[in-house]
């Protein structure tokens, strides 16, 4: 089986973990902020807050920018459900923009269009959470503009990107987002097994998210109501969860962090011989935005004809090819139904749905593999 997505794990992120299991710290030791340095100094960001998930980050970010019910969150129908479950976590509403249907982010001048007419209705969002697709950043220039007129935060959910550039920055430095979010699922461009990361240049909310991410508790005496009765101290401020990381994962991911570079390099070479591959069949290849760089994590293409969508998916994987399909539009889930929203509501959103296949992308892809998997998806649209 060729699957869509893998982690590579190397003898070096293993003696990493082995190294941790040997020591007197399994979690909660001094491995986890050594990796968030890393990271925070990659992406130049001034703080990064290690959490046991994206989904995690995407909640402690909403928290910690004061989201809660009576307020509203928007992001992009084609994301996985975490990136609009993070609002109902906190008893906000949520609504969707439709995306840009070269690069299937959520687009920035549907955006503005939204904006103007939920300005007149006094029903702007207090966040908006663009999604990084496929490793791509948004027009994040464009969103942030729309932040400062409309008063808005902005999450970006850069699960897919870590290892990106948009505008000769990396993303996660902040520049455009109050908050971003990565992901280190198995699948991603690194991996902790499990595990995430939020990012951010503001002191404050840094300081609130590694507070929520361990119940709530404190024991700064700076933080602290009262005296300390004592060095053993601490005081729970806030109804916090435990989204803690393990030094386990952590020193995962800092291994990978060394090869994070040639990660994202081989995902871009793989991308532009697929690229090359496919030319010429009925299906349209993704679009790179030339002011930036993917980090490549899925390379999914749009079938001409969305009714020969399954019959390939069935065909491919009954001949052991893993494809998948990114994503279902969130505002189609039952749960969101129920919430009023409907099929049609977000058209571009669903035409791109309705023909999406994502093919196998991932480092340890051979070149005799996407030959396999090119040449049995002509067979298939032959």
């Amino acid at each position: 089986m060729i699957p869509y997505g893998r982690q590579d794990i190397s003898q070096a992120d293993i003696d990493a973990v082995v190294e941790v299991l040997r020591s007197d710290w399994l979690t909660q030791g001094p491995v986890i902020p050594r990796f968030e340095a890393v990271v925070a100094e990659y992406c130049q960001a001034r703080h990064a807050v290690a959490v046991n998930s994206a989904t995690s980050a995407l909640h402690l970010a909403c928290l910690a920018l004061g989201l809660g019910p009576g307020d509203r969150l928007w992001t992009s129908p084609n994301t996985f459900v975490a990136s609009a479950n993070c609002a109902r976590y906190c008893g906000a509403e949520v609504d969707f923009v439709d995306i840009d249907p070269r690069t299937y982010n959520l687009c920035a001048d549907r955006l503005a269009e939204k904006l103007r007419e939920a300005a007149r209705r006094d029903a702007l969002p207090k966040i908006v959470v663009p999604v990084a697709f496929a490793g791509q950043s948004c027009d994040m220039a464009a969103i942030r503009a729309l932040a400062d007129q409309y008063g808005f935060a902005v999450i970006e959910d850069a699960s897919h990107a870590i290892g990106a550039r948009y505008r000769g920055a990396p993303v996660g430095c902040g520049r455009y987002a109050d908050i971003t979010v990565f992901s280190f699922h198995p699948v991603k461009i690194i991996t902790t097994g499990e595990g995430g990361m939020a990012l951010t240049n503001d002191d404050k909310l840094a300081a609130t998210m590694r507070r929520l991410r361990s119940h709530g508790i404190t024991r700064a005496p700076g933080e602290m109501t009262g005296e300390a009765d004592g060095p053993w101290y601490y005081q729970q401020r806030d109804l916090g969860y435990n989204y803690r990381m393990t030094d386990l994962q952590a020193a995962l991911g800092m291994s990978q962090m060394r090869r994070l570079e040639d990660f994202v390099a081989r995902r871009l070479a793989l991308a532009e011989r697929y690229d090359q591959l496919l030319a010429g069949l009925p299906l349209k290849t993704p679009f790179r935005a030339p002011e930036g760089r993917s980090a490549m994590h899925l390379y999914p293409v749009v079938l001409d004809d969305p009714t020969r969508r399954r019959p390939v998916f069935e065909a491919l994987r009954a001949a052991g090819i893993g494809v998948n399909v990114h994503y279902i539009p969130v505002h189609t889930q039952p749960y969101y139904r129920a919430l009023g929203f409907r099929s049609g509501d977000f058209p571009l959103a669903e035409a791109y749905y309705a023909g999406a296949l994502s093919l196998p992308m991932y480092p340890t892809l051979t070149e005799a593999q996407q030959d396999a998997v090119a040449a049995r998806l002509k067979e298939c649209l032959a």
